[in-house]
């Protein structure tokens, strides 16, 4: 059975990055958005297994993202993607429920390591 993975980000090159960088082995269901908006609405609509999350976007930042998931009682594994994670955002984000961080730029093998790790693979 595939697994349903998010990606938001507002970057074009990095979903395109994150995409290049799955495991070929990862039997994955993708839908890419490019705004926590969108975001939002989208996991109204559908539960994901996975999701994806970049920290910076224009109009509503992950970290809200996540807060408004989990006020929702939304349950995925939310694993942030971002170049720039900050101490005190990584801390936020572990409370809102991220699981894990991957730091941009992404690599294949970093990713399976975490992946494999958290039982997502």
């Amino acid at each position: 059975m595939s697994t349903s993975l998010l990606i938001v980000d507002d970057s074009t090159f990095s979903r395109n990055m994150i995409k290049r960088a799955l495991p070929s082995q990862w039997d994955v269901d993708v839908m890419e958005v490019i705004c926590g908006e969108e975001a939002l609405e989208v996991c109204e609509l559908k539960q994901f297994d996975v999701i994806f999350l970049d920290l910076t976007m224009p109009d509503i930042d992950g970290l809200d993202v996540l807060q408004t998931l989990n006020e929702r009682g939304y349950h995925s594994k939310v694993f942030i993607i971002s170049a720039d994670v900050q101490e005190s955002s990584r801390k936020i984000a572990k409370e809102r429920g991220a699981v894990d961080f991957f730091p941009k730029p992404i690599e294949s093998e970093t990713l399976l390591s975490m992946l494999k790790h958290h039982g997502v693979i």
